[in-house]
């Protein structure tokens, strides 16, 4: 008999997870008209999905996939195939990219149809960000390649982030800022807005430096790539020109680093931008002892939403489309794929992320699926 798994995560003590497996896994016959059930082949984990806990209350990453109470699904960019359908216009056997749940299966209800693919019209789902209920059809989607699935999961979530937030800096002329400084900037978005920033920088009028600060272990990693101008560890914080109007923009979530940045730099700190939270469970703190300015969230949706009104769907692909190729291209000399399939797979690689224990250079593939 078929079973389908789920791994669960403790919404407030995120190292205590389990597994639930539900006997039998739906089949043909338990569909609804209009639902279809896809089987999660595959999903990327980085310390992003981590950031999906961290502010899964405030940005209501909980409630995509929802858990019984006290407990959470965390999401995952990733691959599914339909397994069966009872919607006119997708068929069996067809393979989606999108966001998915730490799980075997999820029952979704199709609605806005297209040739590109489709949104989960699940009413559990309609409050939430549009962005993140789209499945692409990788067979009608410009950017897939069957042998470059790990980049895509690994990189494509993280790097629309990324291209997002240069996006965002240049929509609001850098916030008249001359050097920007990225924290955890061995992370993949860091790492991605860094080369949105590098690349774009000589058809912009601003003339910014690209900072980046990050530990003793990640700093050769960081510099060999070439991204940053320069770049520190967290130890030289009190180094920089606190002179020197700055934009900050904090992967890291580490609060003592965030408190030191903005005590360095008080008001020329332009702008202090959250992002994720790679340390989790260090932010802490309030954004009231800080000087300077106030630390803002930064919500991805919003600026693709935005952008998607000023510019048109086609238009943003294509502007994200360009930037992207670059990336992988850029990405596909250093970066290394792991691979693991399996429920003591995916535990043991989430404690590892989860403590921070992962390499800048490695990517992690994994499957709830056992081989």
């Amino acid at each position: 008999m078929a079973t389908q798994s789920r791994f669960l995560v403790n919404r407030k003590q995120f190292d205590n997870v389990r597994i639930e497996i539900t006997v039998p896994a739906p089949r043909a016959d338990d569909l609804k008209p209009g639902q279809v059930l896809m089987k999660v082949d595959r999903f990327s984990f980085t310390a992003n999905n981590i950031s999906y806990a961290a502010t899964g209350e405030s940005f209501r990453y909980w409630n995509f996939f929802p858990a019984r109470e006290g407990m959470g699904v965390i999401p995952v960019w990733g691959f599914a195939d339909v397994l069966e359908s009872r919607c006119e216009g997708i068929s069996a056997g067809e393979r989606f990219y999108g966001y998915y749940p730490m799980a075997t299966h999820l029952l979704v209800e199709p609605t806005v149809r297209s040739a590109a693919g489709f949104v989960d019209g699940a009413e559990h789902r309609q409050p939430l960000s549009v962005i993140y209920n789209q499945y692409v059809r990788c067979s009608a989607d410009p950017l897939y390649r069957a042998d470059a699935e790990a980049l895509q999961m690994l990189l494509r979530p993280l790097f629309t982030t990324s291209f997002l937030l240069d996006d965002f800096l240049e929509d609001n002329r850098f916030f008249g800022a001359q050097t920007i400084l990225l924290t955890s900037a061995s992370s993949k978005t860091a790492l991605g807005m860094a080369f949105c920033l590098h690349n774009n920088r000589a058809k912009r009028s601003s003339n910014y430096e690209i900072v980046g600060l990050t530990s003793e272990n990640n700093r050769a990693f960081v510099e060999g790539l070439a991204c940053y101008d320069s770049v520190l560890t967290y130890d030289q914080i009190e180094q920089l020109d606190a002179d020197c109007p700055s934009v900050s923009v904090d992967f890291a979530g580490n609060g003592e680093i965030l408190k030191r940045l903005h005590a360095h730099y008080g008001d020329r700190l332009k702008h202090s931008c959250l992002v994720g939270a790679a340390h989790w469970d260090q932010r802490g703190g309030s954004r009231n002892e800080l000087d300077g300015p106030a630390p803002i969230l930064f919500f991805a949706p919003t600026q693709a939403e935005k952008r998607l009104q000023e510019w048109g769907a086609m238009q943003f692909q294509q502007r994200l489309a360009g930037q992207w190729h670059h990336f992988t291209e850029f990405v596909s000399g250093w970066m290394s794929v792991s691979e693991g399939a399996g429920r003591d797979a995916v535990e043991q690689v989430y404690l590892e992320v989860l403590a921070g224990r992962f390499i800048p250079s490695t990517g992690h593939i994994l499957s709830l699926w056992e081989n």
